[in-house]
């Protein structure tokens, strides 16, 4: 079936649209690497599934880092804190379209569906899409004991050991609720891949076609589950939502300038003042829970030698790069954790830029006339780091004044993004947007686990460090867990397996007739509340 028959035969089916139907248009900034959120870790790919698509257990309040209820209405905790009991909602619709039709509502075994895929290896789920589940093998990998449907509407899930982030990994994206129904369906048929590229959820829209590095289309899900709390109204603001893929961040203010998008990810910071004296556009900006870096391969040479990775920090003007590429929309990282996030170790020592530290370091580590090495950039336009290319060329500057010369190299995001997880890289620019835990950066991205499941691009295992972020996660106190994680962030940056480069707002820019969008502070893109004037 040609994608414009499976659009027009998506809009008769869902029997919502009209002459008069709003069309609203993201120019978003990446094409995502698959539509099935469980498999993936990067926000291009989470705003067009999770977001979008798709509803979890539970979930952060819009534009808060308050956790509220979600799919699950409500739930209780064992007095041991091993055994978590989820009441479900009632009356969730999945998404009708061309290609499925429900027979049921949401319930219980699709909880435990959409879990067991990512924990049982001999689900039939579980090796479609290379059955890598980066987020899930970080968090929670071997401490979930059983997934249990009590009922048609009460799930629980027994934890081997206390996890104090728990209930924070239940609203990761990486919980999105897929459809077991949907599964079964494509299991019969042999069609088990498209689970994640023709997907089905319960969110606010429902996914229609996609043209790789073109455009996704969606239409409003009429009996979105979340639909009544926003003003008493029954459906989405808007009825068709369509994501224009445009990597280029000035073209993207030129398409909203032009009246061709409603909304820009990621504008250009060069452009920040001109688009505030835009009366037609609106920018909006917040703090955000991120962190950019470089990442230094510790199992490659010569970065398997702390002193090399020491003198790599101290030869990086950071401070030019936050003026340069962020035009004091940042500010110099010294730490793994966003300095807005509980556990952040203000007395932390950063290193200065000083090219003779530098020098004296490697050649202490028997690098005197220094070395050749490669270095990955960042292809897209990322709120941790707006100009990876730019930044690239202003490192490679630096590092040949203490004599390391670097080839700058690059690729498409989803190659980028396996390419990171591969373990070949020698150095790579990333970065990460967390959500209120710091487990989410300390052990999503520097733990031993992380290594095995790809987050960790330094490959960086180290046991004293490793042994303080698990000891953090099985304690609730939270004056506890803070001096645990402020003990692994000295580690960290003795070790120093990345540049930690800055922490940066985060912007969009949007067309003044856009009303009721609220900035989230982990970095995506809600659509459901938004009205065109």
């Amino acid at each position: 079936m040609s994608i414009g028959i499976k659009f027009v035969t998506m809009i008769a089916l869902m029997g919502t649209l009209s002459v008069q139907a709003k069309t609203f248009v993201n120019c978003s900034e990446a094409s995502p690497a698959s539509f099935n959120p469980q498999v993936v870790t990067d926000a291009p790919s989470y705003n067009a599934s999770a977001i979008t698509l798709y509803s979890k257990l539970l979930r952060f309040e819009l534009g808060t880092t308050k956790m509220i209820p979600g799919l699950a209405e409500s739930y209780t905790i064992s007095k041991d804190e091993k055994v978590y009991t989820f009441t479900l909602r009632k009356g969730v619709k999945f998404h009708t379209t061309s290609y499925f039709t429900p027979t049921r509502d949401f319930n219980a075994e699709d909880v435990v569906f959409s879990i067991n895929r990512q924990r049982v290896k001999d689900h039939p789920f579980h090796g479609v899409s290379g059955g890598i589940y980066t987020q899930y093998e970080n968090n929670i990998k071997d401490n979930i004991k059983d997934v249990v449907a009590l009922d048609p509407y009460k799930v629980q899930i027994t934890l081997n050991e206390v996890q104090a982030p728990f209930l924070a990994y239940m609203a990761g994206n990486y919980m999105s609720i897929l459809s077991a129904e949907y599964g079964d369906k494509l299991a019969k048929e042999n069609r088990k891949q498209d689970m994640d590229q023709f997907p089905i959820g319960t969110g606010p829209f429902a996914f229609v076609s996609y043209v790789k590095d073109g455009l996704i289309r969606y239409v409003a899900h009429p009996q979105y589950w979340d639909a009544k709390s926003y003003k008493g109204k029954k459906e989405n603001k808007i009825d068709k939502l369509i994501f224009a893929i445009t990597p280029d961040q000035t073209v993207r203010y030129q398409k909203l300038k032009a009246k061709e998008c409603q909304f820009v990810t990621l504008p250009s910071i060069v452009d920040l003042d001109d688009m505030r004296a835009n009366k037609e556009v609106l920018v909006m900006s917040q703090e955000g829970l991120n962190v950019g870096y470089l990442a230094m391969n510790v199992t490659k040479k010569p970065f398997d030698n702390v002193l090399v990775r020491q003198a790599v920090n101290h030869a990086l003007n950071r401070k030019l790069y936050i003026d340069a590429i962020y035009h004091g929309t940042g500010v110099v990282a010294s730490n793994p954790v966003p300095p807005a996030l509980w556990s952040y170790d203000k007395n932390l020592k950063d290193y200065d830029y000083s090219i003779e530290k530098a020098k004296a370091l490697l050649k202490k580590a028997g690098y005197e006339n220094g070395f050749e090495t490669e270095m990955i950039t960042l292809p897209v336009t990322r709120p941790y780091n707006p100009d990876g290319k730019k930044m690239g060329e202003l490192m490679q500057a630096d590092l040949a004044k203490v004599g390391i010369k670097v080839k700058l190299v690059t690729f498409d995001w989803p190659t980028f993004l396996k390419t990171s997880r591969s373990g070949t890289q020698q150095m790579i620019q990333f970065g990460w947007t967390g959500n209120n835990d710091p487990d989410t950066f300390l052990n999503d991205l520097l733990s031993c686990a992380s290594v095995e499941s790809g987050n960790n691009t330094a490959r960086w295992c180290d046991k004293d460090f490793n042994d303080l972020v698990v000891q953090a996660r099985r304690v609730t106190n939270q004056k506890i867990r803070a001096d645990l994680y402020k003990k692994a962030q000295r580690i960290f940056k003795e070790q120093a397996p990345w540049v930690t480069i800055a922490h940066a707002k985060v912007f969009r820019v949007m067309d003044k007739k856009v009303k009721n969008f609220k900035i989230d502070p982990f970095g995506y893109d809600y659509f459901d509340q938004v009205e065109l004037e």
